[in-house]
């Protein structure tokens, strides 16, 4: 429903920015398997279809979880259990990609420094994600921001703790996994809690997230950006957490919200509107996609998967004749076996090669290329992940 407090178009862009960014989430279903135009056609149709329907019953004054007395303050089902369902449905309903379970996918992140700059990115703009729901400059937006912040903190610090102690190392990836987890568990309840129960998001969150990895390896489904660990499990880990920490004296730090409040505010049927409204989103994401998915398999032009020798070029390549790191394919192009075909060496090619130094070229800064790394698989099977 809209607001008195701000304009309506103001309104309106804040809540079509959640319509965009709720699909992009899914989309880790499809990495790596898929056709860009489909995918396209894809977003539209899912966003109106599935996240429409969702938000309409969880924000609007009839809406049916909203009249029940369901809570959630900034998009727990909306937006996590949905996208995160629905990458679990897209990658079951696909299939795994070519190579799946071989050496020539490599299960790590492929650039551990964009890993870190999109944590930054994204920890910041959930301030507004979640301070602007508030729909106002007032101490609940402000307090939403507050409690957004430690649950990331505290979940980043879980996960990262999680890994240690089974790899010994400090992985700033299982820091920043875990930040996500926090986000996205504090996100239903950012309008409701108070700091202390920010700390249980977080430590809760980065537990059971991090665990939730390896579903995808009991239930043998290839979901490699585990879009339904971070944001399907963290979205309903917030939406319970909601159910049980929600105090209606933080509700009404706008001055106007009432609420009964969760279990510790000694509301218990709290609970079970959170665990209905959950369960609710989870089945209509993932039986709504899977037909989606069905439909768009028997019209020629929308059909999603793409064939494997796109797959083995990369989709980047493939549909869009680009590259995220243009000097992937260069082994090729100087001698070196690569997944696009196997090259005769360069006439006096030495075991290293150092390429061009231009700036922003086609060879890009100094990169060394080893005939002895190349001849283990080629750097596009090494870069991707």
């Amino acid at each position: 429903m809209g607001s008195t407090r701000i304009p309506a178009l103001v309104f309106s862009v804040y809540q079509l920015m959640f319509a965009a960014i709720t699909p992009m989430l899914a989309l880790g279903g499809f990495a790596e398997r898929c056709r860009l135009g489909p995918v396209a056609v894809f977003v539209f149709v899912w966003s109106t279809l599935v996240y429409d329907p969702i938000a309409c019953w969880t924000w609007n004054a009839a809406g049916w979880s909203y009249v029940m007395g369901g809570l959630d303050f900034a998009g727990g089902t909306p937006v996590h259990i949905s996208s995160g369902t629905a990458a679990l449905a897209i990658s079951i309903y696909l299939g795994k990609r070519s190579g799946y379970g071989t050496e020539r996918l490599a299960y790590k992140p492929h650039n551990t420094t964009y890993v870190v700059l999109g944590t930054v990115f994204l920890w910041f703009g959930w301030f507004g994600f979640n301070g602007g729901s508030a729909l106002s400059a007032n101490l609940r937006a402000a307090q939403a921001c507050m409690v957004t912040n430690l649950a990331a903190s505290v979940g980043g610090l879980t996960w990262m703790l999680w890994d240690y102690r089974l790899e010994k190392k400090w992985s700033v990836v299982g820091f920043c996994s875990g930040s996500i987890a926090g986000l996205v568990a504090i996100t239903p309840a950012s309008g409701f809690v108070g700091a202390p129960a920010a700390v249980a998001f977080g430590v809760v969150s980065g537990t059971v997230c991090n665990l939730s990895t390896q579903l995808k390896y009991w239930f043998h489904y290839d979901e490699c950006l585990d879009v339904f660990a971070s944001h399907g499990i963290g979205g309903i880990v917030g939406n319970i957490m909601t159910g049980l920490f929600a105090q209606a004296s933080v509700a009404a730090f706008d001055g106007f919200s009432e609420i009964p409040g969760g279990w510790f505010d000694h509301h218990y049927i709290q609970l079970g509107y959170q665990l209905a409204d959950s369960t609710a989103g989870f089945a209509y994401s993932f039986v709504m996609t899977t037909l989606i998915l069905w439909i768009f398999h028997f019209i020629p032009f929308l059909r999603l998967r793409t064939n494997e020798e796109a797959e083995a070029l990369g989709m980047d390549d493939h549909d869009m004749g680009e590259f995220a790191y243009d000097y992937v394919g260069l082994d090729a192009e100087h001698g070196f076996p690569s997944e696009r075909g196997a090259l005769p060496p360069v006439a006096g090619a030495a075991a290293h090669h150092e390429l061009g130094s231009g700036v922003g070229g086609r060879e890009g800064p100094h990169h060394r290329i080893s005939a002895e790394k190349a001849s283990a698989g080629s750097s596009s099977e090494k870069v991707r992940a």
